[in-house]
């Protein structure tokens, strides 16, 4: 995608979004992406489980961080909807099939947060009136328990993942030097990343599904 391609949402938010071709060779996330609008862009996400949630089911919502997608839970999906939980998997803005800012500016944790409580709403209907179930890992935990502590009415349990708690102190040298590291690497490669980070040797299949999003330096 050149700079002509690049997308703008009414706001004036600069964007691009992954070529669906990108994702066509991943054959263990059979799930049909659907997408909901959150500040003029487009959010990803997939549901499973139970067609209509019937009153009292609760939703799973599993939240990932960086520098994956909703393709990190390929294998607890099955295993929740199995259960007779409705399950539903964001891509957070900036992964997976969702839209990707180009303006390194527009990504902000407080922007998160509110992208996803945006999400939430606009898919209130699709989980039904029962309770809900946050499991966060990375930043999905750190956007998950801002989440819940502004809505303790609306999310009943919370699970974590290596994640943080967002107390205000600083993050540190590690985390510094991983985001100096992150923008001066000439090319990041996602998939070995989560490869190296991981106990079990993954797949060259599953190493390029965590590369699909992300084709080129501009996403």
């Amino acid at each position: 995608m050149t700079d002509d391609e690049t997308l703008s949402t009414p706001d004036g938010i600069a964007y691009v979004r992954t070529p669906e071709e990108r994702f066509a060779a991943i054959d263990d996330y059979p799930y049909e992406p659907r997408y909901a609008t959150v500040d003029g862009l487009r959010m990803a996400y997939v549901i499973a489980g139970p067609d209509a949630p019937d009153t009292g089911t609760a939703t799973v919502l599993l939240l990932h961080g960086e520098p994956t997608w909703g393709y990190l839970y390929r294998k607890m999906i099955p295993v929740l909807a199995g259960a007779g939980h409705r399950v539903l998997v964001p891509d957070l803005i900036g992964f997976g099939r969702s839209d990707k800012p180009v303006e390194r500016s527009a990504y902000t944790y407080a922007g998160h947060v509110e992208w996803m409580r945006s999400f939430l709403e606009a898919t209130a209907a699709e989980r039904g009136d029962g309770p809900l179930h946050l499991f966060g890992q990375d930043w999905g935990g750190l956007i998950g328990l801002r989440l819940a502590a502004e809505n303790p009415d609306l999310v009943d349990r919370l699970i974590l993942a290596n994640t943080a708690l967002p107390v205000g102190d600083s993050p540190g040298a590690g985390f510094d030097f991983w985001r100096q590291f992150s923008q001066d690497v000439p090319f990041l490669d996602c998939g070995r990343l989560v490869e190296n980070a991981t106990a079990n040797e993954l797949s060259e299949a599953a190493i390029d599904a965590y590369r699909a999003p992300f084709p080129e330096e501009l996403y």
